[in-house]
């Protein structure tokens, strides 16, 4: 039921917002057809999981703060767009557990390693939940950069950049700082070639 769901809201979500702000993808040949996949972007509005979610080519499972799954009608939606909860400012283990569970099952993640939105459009400092999924499974860490600004009819770039390849930096055993700030780096790279 979820996947009929998933797929009716993505189409109504791509009509409404691809004219509105002339959603240009770029790289979506980078993305993986299977297995596990991890996104990581940069946060700059609230509408950044739907356009993330229509520029896409698999479904998304989207970890999204728990205070908007009590607004109404969003409570209801959330699940079934195959969004799930997390507690901000906390280690939220339960969270952390559906993300490894998710990823381990050849899902695709999606994170904004920001933890908030930019309010200066910047790309601020990641928390380390990103390098903690990129360094406790096998998944593909894809980079993702959405270049503004949100104005009707003003054009607005998601550049998918290649999966980054971790095996190095799991063997090295790195800490999950070291690498949300590898997975930052590509996002950084992104979004300056991007402009």
């Amino acid at each position: 039921m979820n996947l009929k769901f998933y797929t009716f809201a993505k189409n109504i979500v791509k009509i409404v917002l691809s004219p509105a702000f002339r959603v240009k993808t770029i790289g979506k040949e980078n993305f993986p057809k299977d297995g596990g996949v991890l996104i990581c972007a940069n946060h700059i509005e609230n509408l950044d999981p739907p356009i993330v979610g229509i520029t896409c080519p698999r479904d998304i499972h989207f970890m999204a703060k728990e205070e908007i799954f009590h607004l109404p009608v969003l409570k209801d939606i959330l699940p079934r767009v195959n969004a799930f909860p997390v507690k901000r400012g906390m280690s939220d283990r339960e969270a952390l557990r559906t993300g490894l569970s998710l990823l381990k099952e050849g899902k695709v993640l999606g994170l904004f390693p920001e933890g908030t939105r930019s309010k200066s459009g910047e790309l601020g400092e990641g928390l380390a939940g990103a390098g903690f999924f990129a360094l406790r499974t096998e998944a593909k860490i894809v980079p993702c950069a959405i270049i503004g600004p949100y104005k009707l009819f003003r054009p607005l770039k998601v550049i998918y950049g290649n999966p980054i390849d971790f095996t190095e930096y799991r063997a090295k055993k790195i800490s999950a700082d070291e690498a949300t700030k590898i997975i930052m780096d590509e996002i950084r790279a992104l979004l300056s070639a991007g402009k």
